[in-house]
């Protein structure tokens, strides 16, 4: 099955191949070998940050909790 390429960069799949895949909107686009590799992916929905802050208040974290934990996972061993 052929893909055209548009002038703006735009590949139109053939509904017979994304009807082999499960369903989504968005795919990793990778080049391996000389070929372009579509892999799908599933985005998870956007987290509401005033119940991350609601929830870290509750906890009783503060910023200053947060950054050191942030360069804690960050540390290189």
């Amino acid at each position: 099955m052929l893909a055209k390429l548009t002038s703006k960069n735009q590949l139109t799949i053939p509904a017979d191949l994304l009807r082999q895949i499960p369903a989504t909107d968005y795919f990793e686009a990778t080049v391996e070998d000389g070929r372009i590799v579509l892999r799908p992916v599933r985005i998870t929905p956007a987290v509401d940050l005033d119940q991350v802050r609601d929830r870290l208040e509750e906890a009783g974290l503060d910023e200053g909790d947060v950054r050191d934990a942030v360069t804690w996972a960050r540390r290189s061993e």
